[in-house]
């Protein structure tokens, strides 16, 4: 079956623009969509909380494509191929982890695949008090690992979203949802292909976390690309290009 839509769902803290690398390398006659999350330039969700979020992206999403989400944007992803079905057909999730920190506390299954959940409290308690320098260290993070670290980095600062024109206190709340969020056990639902993309060197989500997504999702594949960071798609957009048409072939 061949799909002509895809959407692209980008990550905390950056605009629709970070797929700017990644667009060019994507087969002919392909519908492709940016939509921006809530706070980031797009529609604003009702509430903090990911089903908002995805909710709000409902009007830009048409029935039957390819959602690839990149991390919060890969969990919001994940969120909509579980509640909405019919919007989306297969996914693609790029450095993407069900529990975005680590869990030791006793009413939840241990979580040792994340950023501890000091660290997370520091970027939300941060971003209260200067969120453009905590915007500039949070993107530092995401191209730690990377072989092409400096192209990486220069990619994600021109993607940062411009606070003059963003909603800082939703943007805020997408750092709660990250610190909040844990989908482990809605997994069995997402019945959708999913192929799982991760740099071996991601510095934000660990490898580990996406190895245990490919085992627990009923239908999914994991590329792993050992000389990326959090954005294998910026590092080696082509083949990130080459893995997504697959998906849209497939």
């Amino acid at each position: 079956m061949s799909r002509s839509d895809l959407v692209l769902l980008h990550g905390w803290g950056l605009g629709p623009q970070v797929w700017t690398a990644l667009t060019p390398h994507l087969p002919a006659g392909l519908r492709v969509r940016t939509p921006a999350l809530s706070g980031h330039g797009g529609a604003l969700a009702r509430s903090p909380t990911l089903e908002a979020w995805g909710d709000a992206l409902l009007p830009e999403l048409p029935d039957g494509a390819v959602v690839c989400g990149w991390s919060l944007g890969g969990l919001v992803a994940l969120d909509l191929a579980r509640r909405h079905p019919q919007k989306v057909a297969r996914l693609v999730l790029i450095g993407t982890s069900p529990c975005f920190v680590t869990r030791t506390d006793s009413a939840r299954a241990p979580w040792p695949h994340g950023l501890a959940a000091a660290t997370v409290a520091g970027f939300i308690d941060d971003f209260a008090h200067d969120p453009a320098a905590t915007l500039r260290r949070f993107v530092a993070l995401q191209a730690l690992g990377d072989a092409r670290r400096r192209t990486v980095s220069n990619a994600l600062n021109a993607a940062l979203v411009n606070l003059e024109k963003c909603d800082r206190n939703m943007l805020a709340s997408g750092l709660e949802l990250l610190a909040d969020t844990d989908r482990r056990a809605a997994l069995d639902d997402v019945r959708q292909p999913v192929q799982l993309i991760h740099g071996g060197g991601d510095a934000l989500m660990p490898l580990a976390a996406a190895e245990w997504l490919a085992t627990r999702l009923p239908d999914a594949r994991l590329a792993r690309f050992d000389d990326c960071g959090h954005a294998p798609f910026l590092s080696r957009p082509e083949d990130c290009a080459a893995l997504i048409e697959d998906v849209v072939r497939g």
